[in-house]
């Protein structure tokens, strides 16, 4: 009963920050959208930061739960930025919300975590320092969500070579044109 619950808050709030344009979004508007009280909200959450840290939590560990299952970096980095994309709307709006710094922050550090667990599954960055490796991993989060912040219907017709790109700047890099 307690997942289910959970599911059901957090489905409450996507749908009052996707549909409903929410600015400030309270707790009484959550709970009179899945129809509980509140003492069950807060039975199951501290607050609604809170709550938000959940959402993103189980979406990224439904996220790489099937981000495990593709075959190489180039489809899971794909596969992050069509999640991204269709979890757009849900952050445009959230952005907009009382909770801004909250969510943005916890969006950076669960990007953050998701890429250091991807390279720690694929044995990316083994002879680098962990400092060092934390330093670029944050560096692409920081860039990917960067890219995201003015993200355009172009861009999402031209996904596959932007991904194509950005998996090259973060394998590879892309060194300057030399000039002659």
């Amino acid at each position: 009963m307690t997942a289910d619950t959970k599911e059901a808050i957090a489905t409450a709030t996507k749908v009052l920050l996707l549909k409903k344009g929410v600015k400030r979004l309270t707790v009484k508007e959550i709970v009179e959208e899945c129809q509980i009280t509140r003492q069950t909200f807060y039975y199951h959450f501290e607050d609604i930061p809170a709550l938000i840290r959940w959402i993103l939590e189980q979406d990224s560990k439904r996220t790489m739960q099937e981000v495990q299952s593709l075959e190489n970096g180039l489809e899971k980095l794909r596969y992050l930025f069509l999640i991204a994309i269709q979890s757009m709307p849900y952050m445009k709006k959230g952005l907009q919300s009382n909770y801004r710094d909250d969510l943005e922050s916890m969006l950076t550090q669960h990007l953050q975590n998701l890429f250091e667990h991807i390279c720690d599954t694929e044995g990316l960055y083994q002879d680098i320092p962990r400092f060092e490796t934390q330093l670029i991993l944050r560096y692409h989060s920081q860039a990917i969500l960067g890219l995201f912040r003015s993200w355009t219907q172009t861009d999402t017709q031209n996904l596959d070579q932007i991904v194509q790109t950005v998996f090259r700047l973060i394998t590879e890099g892309i060194p300057p044109k030399k000039h002659g």
